[in-house]
């Protein structure tokens, strides 16, 4: 399941709040919270707010775990520009612009399911297509009357041709 929260119009520049969302793109809700919560920097303290409401409306509305939710997605994009003018010497005219972000946050489940996958080696691949094909070699030799051999006989011919 996914939650996707968005803060808009942070009176911070994007530059500054992307230095924050970096230190916790990817990384579980609790520890992201623990990392933002002693982060000194003043663009952390909106992020985990944002975070906080995510995590409560995951547990609220979606009856989501706490410890079962990472930072998929967080994106910093940029706001809009408060235009400024400093006044200069000799009647010019400085401009200022404050710069203000998006941030927008996505919370998904940890899928246990995934985590136990192992993947397969180049060899283990390469072995694994060479029974199949041993298998199928034999099923076509021997005809419909008779039975395949089983796998663990194809992985022993495999093994003495290797």
């Amino acid at each position: 399941m996914e939650v996707k929260v968005k803060l808009s119009n942070l009176r911070t520049a994007p530059r500054k709040v992307r230095q924050v969302v970096d230190l916790v793109r990817g990384k579980r809700a609790t520890d992201a919270q623990s990392i933002l919560l002693f982060t000194v920097n003043k663009s952390a303290r909106p992020v985990l707010k944002l975070l906080n409401s995510a995590l409560a409306a995951a547990k609220q509305n979606l009856k989501l775990e706490e410890a079962s939710l990472f930072i998929s997605k967080i994106t910093v994009d940029e706001g809009p520009k408060l235009k400024r003018w400093h006044p200069m010497s000799r009647g010019r005219a400085f401009p200022i612009i404050k710069r203000t972000s998006h941030v927008v946050l996505t919370l998904e489940e940890i899928n246990p399911i995934n985590t136990d996958i192992k993947k397969q080696t180049k060899t283990e691949k390469i072995k694994n297509k060479k029974i199949q094909k041993v298998e199928k070699k034999e099923v076509k030799t021997l005809g419909r009357s008779q039975k395949s051999t089983s796998t663990g006989e194809a992985k022993r011919k495999i093994n003495k041709k290797v």
